[in-house]
């Protein structure tokens, strides 16, 4: 073991941090509190580099500090910065004081006794792509509000549609139509179809800005692996691929099921054994995903037109893989649900095996664009 490393743990907040630091030989633990400025965590870890006998560690939970923290820090010879696991830092039952003191020292504890779990800290641009892909699916999300919104005001002073479906041109031409007796819910109705132009155009936009960035390096030839599977176009592929980063560091299929948050729980004691839904831990975002296209797998498995002409010029061993996919998902929905599974659970399972297929393509990607060995 090093007996030269300062360990530093950090409870992050929005305006400042307060830290606490273990000197190498020391019994006494320095806690101190720093502003949320590049200057002041320049300050701080300057007077450590200056006071630290050796390298510098650095822990703190990832938060609303973001990553960039992480890269403040690391800017500074011999530190070392780690992003825990918020959800998997140990936790005393019976320990009902909490303070931002405290939390600092159990975080610096903890770490110097290797018991946390760090985090993939992407880098400036993977975590750019990141926060574009999320802005679109921000933007879905107020477009879908703002929809329910307009069709509840309207539901509620009388006006329905009946011939056809919501948000064709059919139903835009006959929204412009409508005539309200009262000049205030002319206003209302005026805000709410204003906002929903402004959110439809919004959501057009970066839907164009996210196909450029699927067609860029390094994604471009990713996304048109992925988009070798049932049911995963350019938006979804470029999504999974910005929110997991770098799956090889995925050592099994089972560990990035376990990340997505899609394995059981279970619940098992002495002779008892006891399993529960899905853990939903890690990223809901590609949980999400992954079980929309996983009702895709209901039908029956046939290479369409649409994902025919999205496999062209893509290599055959990713195409056997999806075909694989296809075929082994869609036989194990209807097994399931033959079974007696209620189908969304039975759709969950489904994205499990799935995830399973996606770590498989990307682990025989890194295989074969490794340089042959001499």
């Amino acid at each position: 073991m090093n007996t030269s490393i300062t360990y530093v743990g950090m409870d992050t907040h929005k305006k400042e941090h307060t830290v606490a630091v273990h000197f190498p030989g020391e019994e006494e633990i320095v806690q101190l509190k720093v502003r949320n400025t590049v200057t002041e965590i320049g300050r701080l870890f300057k007077r450590l580099r200056k006071q630290a006998p050796g390298d510098i560690r650095v822990c703190y939970e990832a938060g609303p500090c973001g990553f960039v923290l992480k890269r403040r820090i690391e800017v500074h010879d011999g530190c070392k910065c780690s992003v825990i696991a918020p959800s998997l830092t140990p936790v005393k039952p019976g320990d009902r004081v909490k303070t931002d003191r405290r939390d600092a020292l159990k975080l610096m504890t903890l770490f110097k006794a290797g018991l946390l779990t760090e985090i993939y800290a992407p880098d400036s641009e993977q975590e750019a792509a990141r926060e574009l892909t999320r802005c679109r699916d921000a933007a879905r999300v107020d477009l879908r509000r703002i929809q329910h919104q307009l069709l509840k005001f309207l539901g509620r002073n009388g006006y329905h549609f009946w011939q056809g479906d919501h948000w064709t041109q059919k139903h835009f031409t006959w929204l412009r139509t409508l005539e309200f007796a009262h000049p205030y819910l002319r206003d209302v109705f005026d805000n709410y179809f204003t906002e929903l132009q402004h959110c439809m155009q919004r959501l057009a936009s970066l839907d164009k800005q996210v196909q450029v960035l699927a067609q860029e390096e390094p994604y471009k030839e990713i996304v048109g692996l992925l988009r070798c599977f049932h049911g995963v176009d350019t938006l979804t592929a470029i999504t999974l691929i910005t929110e997991l980063f770098n799956l090889g560091r995925f050592a099994t299929a089972r560990e990035l099921m376990s990340y997505l948050g899609l394995t059981p729980s279970e619940h098992s004691t002495g002779q008892k054994e006891r399993k529960g839904s899905i853990t939903k831990t890690g990223n809901k975002r590609v949980r999400r995903l992954l079980v929309q296209t996983s009702w895709n797998h209901r039908h029956p498995y046939r290479v369409s037109r649409d994902l025919e002409k999205r496999r062209q010029g893509q290599p055959q061993w990713a195409i056997d893989i999806a075909d694989r996919a296809g075929q082994r998902l869609r036989k194990r929905y209807w097994h399931l649900v033959n079974r007696g599974k209620m189908p969304c659970k039975a759709t969950t399972a489904i994205a499990r095996e799935l995830a399973g297929f996606i770590w498989a393509l990307f682990r025989e990607y890194d295989i074969r664009k490794r340089p042959a060995a001499l």
